[in-house]
């Protein structure tokens, strides 16, 4: 049994060195096929972090009558953030309201003045409320619309903000599923791709099968060599590849954190290296094994 592995082995080294150019391009639309597979990978960690920030920009207020204390205000915030739908609730007092509005409108001589004239604070105490979901939030609405406390409440602001939110939800949706489906296309033909080049570089040994089998050689001992050849190919592919990506990752990271602040393209990669790298290694070796196994099939029936 070794002594046949040690036949097999020297047997696929020689077809892998001997055919040289037909390797290279092998190993290289392996290494295309495999910078695909990841890119996905990539891609999928990226559009759950663009649609986390979009999602994270979406809150809805609920503004409390001007002589509802701090404290039942407060109860309130509690028994808010007890509801499943609900990630995060923040409190803002009438004199946060009033320091933000300052601060924002501090140039506007008009308002400023206006402001002024007024005497009193005229904002309101809010709860923002933030959901994990942005179809989530009329399910609080909802809530808060019916809960024992909204006779507190002066003003809701979901139903102007609904359009808002329901076109964010849309555009979510719309990235996840355009994800989905680009994602599956692009294996596929990725996949295909990968297995006609394993075929082609079959095909051009195909008189040596030929001469193999009218010599009786065992079928393990004429398929052994070519899998030996996908594996060490979707190996070098691997490497070649996980280079390719570490420099382009590193290449494009400030261009891309331009385009979306916070978007760390060479952390994202840094931190899921060893997922990348097992997606990458499966990637290689299981295509260049198993197409290696599918196209020599048809040789070994004829």
């Amino acid at each position: 049994m070794m002594a046949l592995l040690k036949r097999i082995s020297k047997a696929a080294w020689h077809g892998f060195t001997r055919d040289g150019s037909l390797v290279f391009a092998n190993i290289f639309i392996m290494a295309m096929v495999i910078s695909v597979i990841s890119g996905l990978f990539l891609f999928q960690r990226a559009s759950e972090f663009i649609i986390s920030n979009i999602q994270a920009k979406v809150d809805i207020s609920v503004y409390f009558k001007y002589e509802t204390s701090e404290e039942d205000i407060l109860k309130v915030k509690e028994e808010i953030g007890a509801i499943n739908q609900v990630k995060e609730v923040k409190y803002v007092s009438k004199e946060e309201a009033l320091d933000i509005f300052i601060e924002k409108h501090k140039d506007d001589q008009v308002l400023m003045e206006s402001l002024a004239e007024v005497g009193i604070n005229p904002f309101l105490a809010a709860l923002n409320i933030k959901s994990f979901e942005a179809n989530q939030y009329e399910a609080v609405a909802s809530f808060l619309e019916n809960a024992n406390f909204s006779s507190s409440i002066e003003k809701i602001d979901y139903h102007e903000r609904k359009p808002v939110i329901e076109r964010i939800f849309s555009l979510t949706s719309s990235i996840n599923k355009a994800g989905i489906v680009f994602s599956i296309i692009l294996a596929l033909v990725a996949m295909l791709v990968a297995f006609n080049t394993v075929r082609l570089a079959i095909y051009n040994s195909k008189e040596e099968i030929k001469i193999q089998r009218l010599v009786g050689a065992d079928n393990r001992f004429i398929r052994g060599p070519f899998l030996i050849q996908g594996i060490i190919v979707g190996f070098f592919a691997t490497i070649s590849c996980l280079f390719l990506f570490t420099l382009i990752c590193w290449a494009f990271n400030s261009k891309i954190e331009d385009l979306f602040p916070g978007l760390n393209l060479f952390g994202m990669f840094a931190a899921n290296f060893w997922w990348i790298l097992l997606i990458q290694l499966f990637t290689g070796i299981g295509l260049g094994t198993i197409s290696s196994l599918i196209a020599i099939r048809r040789y070994l029936e004829t």
